[in-house]
């Protein structure tokens, strides 16, 4: 398994309104086919307005074409401050 974990910047006042927006595309099912099958789990710092955003993928493969397709979308939750790549040894989800 592989992880995209994803910083974002943003103000505190609307980071309900950001988790709303990212929450309705999930629901809507307009996420981009390859990041449809992904497990993704969202942390967040009402404080700050600070958000990870962490994408578990399958394969590395799965990982590179789904960080390929959310680079090409639209940001819901923040201004994206940095993205890294993890493997993922020992996972119990």
């Amino acid at each position: 398994m592989w992880a995209r974990v994803a910083r974002f910047d943003g103000d505190p006042a609307d980071i309900d309104d950001r988790i709303g927006r990212l929450r309705d595309t999930i629901e809507s099912g307009a996420l981009p086919p390859e990041v449809a099958q992904a497990k993704l789990l969202m942390l967040v710092d009402h404080e700050s307005g600070g958000v990870l955003g962490v994408t578990l993928f399958e394969s590395e493969e799965a990982l590179r074409k789904g960080d390929a397709a959310m680079n090409a979308g639209a940001g819901h939750v923040g201004s994206r401050a940095s993205v890294d790549f993890y493997e993922v040894p020992i996972h119990t989800l």
